[in-house]
């Protein structure tokens, strides 16, 4: 099987195709030319609308721009949302969707997925009016995707299903009263939970969701699913409320890290790519030829021809230039 990249794979997760008869795929939102840039309010192109369409017969890789930004962890919201007490842990939050914006406005087919309205709150309430057109054109074109959309990510085992609603029904009204209906998620990304339940995939299925993904789960568990290649299952909810509860659901393969040697965030400490022959550290063959390797051995656990690379961490993107840099070298 061949392997091909999509030109638009920086992009966002928009679970174009989620149908039993065909299994899973994960078509990225296509990328946005200048050329278009008439009435993005009157015409967006965002969702479903925007996604690209998966070659048959080549091994699909989708890689996903992403960060993840805990709602409060070890430090509190605020100390996470402006960058204080570093020393605990190097996280601001309003330097990531500063950058992001950024590198998204300056590139049409740059794109990016964002998770905790909470911090997104935060962010916008402080930017300016022609910032706000701005974002609304990169949520209205598919540059800029809200996945899960909650005010937080929340945990699922040990909190009550009434509590779960109403967070996301303060985060999903803020973002259609902010965005209107190209803010809606369709995916539940709930990367960090340490344990999930059947409540919440019930809670997401009748929140109009189309899918959900995950990274963690049991190490059992895991290697169970990635060995027989399942894991990609139709999660039955509640049985009270039949198949309106039920949601298709994948693991992620790495948890939500990029792949091993492929973290290009500030905060990582892997090589950048080198694609000047007359550096003496080039390595551009060397980073291809492992890239490949991987997407190969990440495909065997899998049904489809189409893999998600999940490319950010914690806190990733605080200077997004780094990030895009590289995956643009890696994509050419």
């Amino acid at each position: 099987m061949e392997i091909m990249w999509l030109h638009a794979v920086l992009g966002v997760i928009s679970l174009c195709v989620l149908t039993p008869s065909f299994g899973y795929a994960v078509p990225l939102t296509k990328s946005f030319s200048a050329a278009q840039d008439t009435s993005f309010e009157d015409q967006p192109k965002c969702g479903y609308e925007s996604c690209p369409k998966p070659i048959p017969g080549m091994l699909n890789v989708h890689l996903v721009p992403h960060t993840h930004n805990d709602v409060g962890w070890l430090k509190t919201v605020d100390q996470y949302y402006y960058g204080s007490k570093n020393y605990i842990q190097k996280a601001g939050v309003q330097y990531i969707l500063d950058s992001v914006i950024r590198e998204l406005l300056h590139d049409p087919q740059k794109k990016f997925i964002y998770v905790e309205t909470a911090f997104f709150w935060k962010w916008w309430s402080k930017v300016d009016d022609t910032l706000r057109h701005q974002v609304k054109k990169l949520v209205n074109n598919g540059q800029l995707e809200f996945i899960g959309g909650a005010w937080s990510m929340n945990d699922e085992a040990v909190t009550h299903y009434q509590s779960i609603i109403d967070q996301f029904t303060w985060g999903l009204r803020k973002l259609n009263d902010s965005f209107g209906k190209c803010s809606h998620p369709r995916i539940g990304w709930q990367i960090d939970p340490f344990g999930h339940s059947r409540g919440m995939a019930s809670i997401f299925a009748e929140l109009g969701f189309d899918g959900l993904l995950f990274g963690r789960l049991d190490y059992q568990d895991k290697f169970n699913r990635m060995t027989k290649k399942t894991p990609e299952m139709i999660w039955e909810g509640s049985p009270n409320l039949g198949k309106t509860a039920d949601i298709f659901t994948t693991v992620l393969y790495n948890t939500y890290s990029p792949p091993p040697g492929f973290c290009f965030d500030i905060l990582c400490d892997d090589d950048p790519i080198i694609d000047n022959k007359k550096s003496p550290d080039y390595n551009l063959p060397k980073v291809v030829k492992e890239f490949i390797k991987y997407a190969k051995r990440q495909a065997l656990n899998y049904t489809t021809n189409n893999i998600i690379m999940t490319m950010g961490e914690d806190f990733n993107y605080q200077d997004a230039t780094t990030w895009y840099t590289n995956l643009d070298k890696l994509i050419r």
